[in-house]
């Protein structure tokens, strides 16, 4: 059998493999595990090979979701969501006026899924009983499978930017998800259309941002913001307009936004930072690729995005 499987709610892992895996580890401390072998004894052994978050196996441990069977030991990985109590999955199973989007999967296994989501469309909702989120495009797809994992989105994108959004699929994932966030192991790149021409080919912008306290919803650069770093990359320009591509290295709410409005260059279509909008009606801002670190095997995830047809059309437009 392979070494991880899912097994409906659990995550079966071959008795063999981590004996083997073992081989390392004080054989009196942490004994080879057999048929039966006891949950405090699973336990101790998983811990020992570091294979997961302490955190979780001692969760596990105390809810008695940690088993052996013949050739597995079984951990409770895949905990359906309590649909009657999660706020996604409540506003998916209630009827709507109008057809709900059905939104494009650029990736998707066991642990995670990566969504392709579309300008106007919120990541969560904004209020009580706001409709149409991604949140519950993601609930939506658990109730047609009939299999409603508790799925939680590991990054956010403004309502207008299109582009890549991950969820994990169950605590373990998150967990790990989470971590990678944190530890700067989730890359992101965009693509902008900006105005003006940038003064370098390249370049970062290192500037702190924070809120502006002059209009509840903008950011500013601000000294005493939170650290910001935006790499970009001219991919074409002419007279009026720049095509850019950019990477983040931290995540703040409107840092790209933010960053070129800062260097004199506010994103097309974006009136909150001074962006002209004749050509546009919303920042001319998408996420176009996102690398993370498997929450299971670690080894890296590379999704692209497909240009969505309205980048396209305004690209054309402004002859970039």
């Amino acid at each position: 059998m392979a070494i991880f499987t899912r097994q409906g709610e659990w995550l079966a892992v071959s008795i063999d493999a981590l004996n083997v895996w073992g081989d390392s580890i004080d054989p009196e401390r942490y004994p080879s595990l057999r048929a039966g072998s006891h949950p405090h004894i699973v336990r101790q052994r998983l811990l020992a090979l570091a294979l997961f978050p302490e955190k979780w196996i001692n969760r596990l441990f105390s809810v008695g979701e940690i088993q052996c069977t013949e050739t597995s030991i079984l951990l409770k990985a895949f905990e359906l969501a309590d649909i009657r109590k999660e706020l996604a999955y409540r506003l998916a199973q209630l009827p709507s006026a109008e057809p709900l989007p059905t939104v494009p999967i650029l990736y998707e296994d066991d642990w995670c899924v990566v969504f392709d989501k579309p300008s106007g469309m919120p990541v969560h909702p904004n209020g009580p009983g706001h409709r149409g989120t991604l949140d519950e495009a993601a609930a939506r797809l658990g109730l047609l499978r009939e299999d409603p994992l508790p799925m939680k989105h590991i990054h956010r994108l403004d309502d207008d930017t299109s582009g890549p959004v991950l969820y994990a699929k169950n605590e373990l994932a998150q967990l790990r998800l989470d971590a990678a966030m944190r530890e700067k192991r989730v890359d992101r790149e965009y693509e902008a259309i900006v105005q003006g021409r940038p003064r370098q080919a390249s370049g970062i912008v290192d500037a702190p941002i924070g809120k502006d306290r002059h209009h509840g919803s903008r950011r500013r650069v601000s000294p005493g913001g939170d650290q910001a770093r935006t790499h970009y990359e001219v991919v074409r320009q002419n007279a009026g307009w720049a095509r850019l591509r950019l990477r983040l290295e931290t995540g703040r709410t409107h840092q790209i936004r933010v960053h070129m409005c800062h260097i004199g260059h506010p994103l097309a279509g974006d009136a909150l930072y001074g962006g002209r909008t004749e050509a546009i009606g919303h920042q001319a801002l998408r996420g176009a690729r996102l690398t993370f670190p498997h929450p299971l095997t670690g080894e890296p995830v590379r999704v692209e995005c497909p240009e969505p047809p309205w980048f396209s059309a305004l690209a054309a437009k402004l002859s970039l």
